[in-house]
C-alpha cells in the first residue's frame, strides 16, 4: 500500500513540474488591438503584422478597421466606455491633437527609432510647441499626373517640365482629337482642390514657405502667388471632359482608366487600382514648374501614424510594436505593400513598382509641403477653409469665378475666424538632396 502511494506521489509530483515547466516555456499570449480606419489595407497589415509575430513571440496584433466615415465618432465613444484598443491609428493635426490634450494617447517623444523620422515627418503628430511626439509617423501620399504612355509614345508627347510645356501638351492632345486632355469632373470639390489647387499651387505660392505664411499672417490666399495658382488651375477648362459639371470622382477614373482620356491629375494612392484596371502602360510626371521658376515643390501630404492608448493593458507590448514601426524592415514592408503610400522614415529603398517608385523619386528632386488648409485653418467646423477651397475651385473651372474673387472668398471666409499667430515651428526638413538606394 505505502508502495502504490509513494509511486503516485511521484506521478502527481512529475505532472505538477512538467506543468509548470510548460507554463514557464509558453507564457500567458498578450493580444494587442489596432484601431484605423483603413479598411483597404488589411491584407497589408496582416503581412506585416506576421512579420511581427515571428520576431515577438507571444504578442498577437489584430487590425481592427472601421468604416473610415464612422472612426472619429466610434474611437471617442470607445475612449469614453474605456474600450478602446491599444494602438490608435492618428489622422493628422487637429483631429489626433485633442486625443494626446485629452490624455487618451502617451508622449512618445522618447521612443527608441523616433530619430528616423525628420521634422516635417513629425510635424503632424507633435505639439504646437514641438516638445511632445504623440504618434510614430508611418506614411503620406504624394501628388502629381499618371498619364498614358502608350498614348504618347504613340504620337511623340512628352513629359512637360513647365506650366507652358504643360499646357502645350494639353492643347496638342486636343488637337490630336482621340483623347480627353484631362481625367477630372468638377462636380465635387474635393478633387479639383486635391489633385488640382494643391497639386499645382505649391511651385506658385512657394512650397512650404508659402503653406506657412498662412498661418503667421504674412501670406493671404488673395495675394500674388495664391492667386496665380488660381489663374494656372483655371486654365484646365477646356481640356476636361464635355459637362464636366457632372463628371464624379469615379466617373474620371473610369475615364482614364478605360483609355478615354491622356492625364489623370492624381494622388499616389490611384497606383494600385489604376493598375488592376488600365490596360496600357502608365507613366508620372511632377507637378510643372511655374514660369521662370527653378525649384520644383511637391505636394507630400502626411497621411498616416499610430499611437498608444494611454490606458493599454499591455504598454510595454505595444511599446514594442510601435518601435518595430520605427525599422526599416516595417518601412519597406509598408511601401511595398501599399504602393502609393511612402513611408515617412529616412529609410530609402525601390519598391520595384514604377509608378510608385517614380513618385517616390521626386522627393529627392523637389521640397515638400502639405496641402494649403490641413494645418489649423480647418480648426472652424462651420467655416473651415478646405471646404471653402472645395467651393470656389469647382466654381472657378466652370467659368463661375476669377482667380482674384476665388482668392478674395476664400480670405475673407479666413479672416471672419482665423486669428493668426507667430509660428514656432522650424519648418519642414527638405529631401532635398537625399539619394535613394
Amino acid at each position: 500500500m505505502r508502495r502504490k502511494l509513494t509511486v503516485l506521489f511521484l506521478i502527481l509530483t512529475i505532472g505538477w513540474l512538467g506543468s509548470q515547466a510548460i507554463r514557464t516555456s509558453h507564457p500567458e499570449t498578450v493580444i494587442l488591438t489596432i484601431e484605423s480606419w483603413r479598411t483597404d489595407d488589411v491584407t497589408a497589415w496582416n503581412r506585416l503584422i506576421s512579420v511581427f509575430e515571428a520576431e515577438n513571440p507571444g504578442i498577437q496584433v489584430r487590425f481592427m478597421p472601421t468604416n473610415p466615415p464612422d472612426y472619429n465618432p466610434m474611437l471617442a465613444a470607445k475612449f469614453k466606455s474605456g474600450t478602446a484598443g491599444d494602438l490608435i491609428t492618428c489622422r493628422p493635426f487637429d483631429v489626433s491633437l485633442p486625443l494626446f490634450n485629452g490624455t487618451h494617447l502617451i508622449d512618445l517623444s522618447t521612443l527608441s527609432g523616433l530619430q528616423h523620422f525628420n521634422t516635417f515627418a513629425r510635424h503632424a503628430w507633435s505639439t504646437p510647441d514641438g516638445k511632445a511626439i504623440f504618434c510614430v509617423p508611418i506614411a503620406s501620399v504624394l501628388h502629381g499626373f499618371i498619364y498614358n504612355k502608350d498614348y504618347f509614345d504613340r504620337h511623340g508627347f512628352k513629359e512637360p517640365q513647365t506650366y507652358e510645356d504643360f499646357l502645350a501638351l494639353l492643347d496638342a492632345i486636343q488637337k490630336e482629337g482621340s483623347m480627353i486632355p484631362l481625367a477630372m469632373g468638377t462636380l465635387e470639390g474635393w478633387t479639383t482642390t486635391t489633385m488640382g489647387f494643391d497639386n499645382i499651387g505649391p511651385n506658385f505660392w512657394g512650397g512650404d514657405d508659402g503653406r506657412k505664411g498662412l498661418l503667421d499672417g504674412t501670406r493671404r490666399f488673395n495675394d500674388p502667388g495664391f492667386v496665380s495658382a488660381f489663374d494656372a488651375l483655371s486654365k484646365w477648362s477646356p481640356y476636361l471632359p464635355a459637362n464636366h459639371q457632372t463628371v464624379s470622382y469615379v466617373d474620371s477614373q473610369d475615364l482614364f482608366t478605360s483609355g478615354k482620356s491622356a492625364i489623370f491629375p492624381a494622388g499616389s494612392w490611384e497606383i494600385s487600382l489604376f493598375e488592376t484596371k488600365a490596360h496600357f502602360r502608365m507613366g508620372a510626371f511632377k507637378a510643372p514648374l511655374r514660369y521662370g521658376a527653378d525649384k520644383c515643390y511637391i505636394e507630400d501630404q502626411i497621411d498616416i501614424a499610430m499611437g498608444m492608448n494611454s490606458d493599454s493593458k499591455h504598454p510595454q507590448e505595444a511599446q514594442r510594436f510601435l518601435e518595430f514601426m520605427t525599422s526599416e524592415e516595417f518601412a519597406r514592408l509598408y511601401t511595398v505593400s501599399l504602393p502609393g503610400f511612402f513611408s515617412l522614415s529616412d529609410y530609402r529603398f525601390v519598391t520595384n513598382d514604377v509608378l510608385a517608385d517614380t513618385f517616390l523619386s521626386w522627393r529627392g528632386q523637389c521640397g515638400s509641403t502639405m496641402r494649403s488648409s490641413y494645418e489649423k485653418l480647418d480648426e472652424n467646423p462651420v467655416l473651415n477653409t478646405e471646404e471653402s477651397l472645395w467651393q470656389v475651385t469647382s466654381q472657378l473651372l466652370q467659368g463661375k469665378l476669377t482667380a482674384q474673387q476665388a482668392g478674395d472668398r476664400v480670405q475673407a471666409r479666413l479672416d471672419s475666424w482665423y486669428r493668426p499667430s507667430p509660428s514656432t515651428d522650424k519648418g519642414p526638413d527638405s529631401w532635398l538632396s537625399r539619394p535613394y538606394r
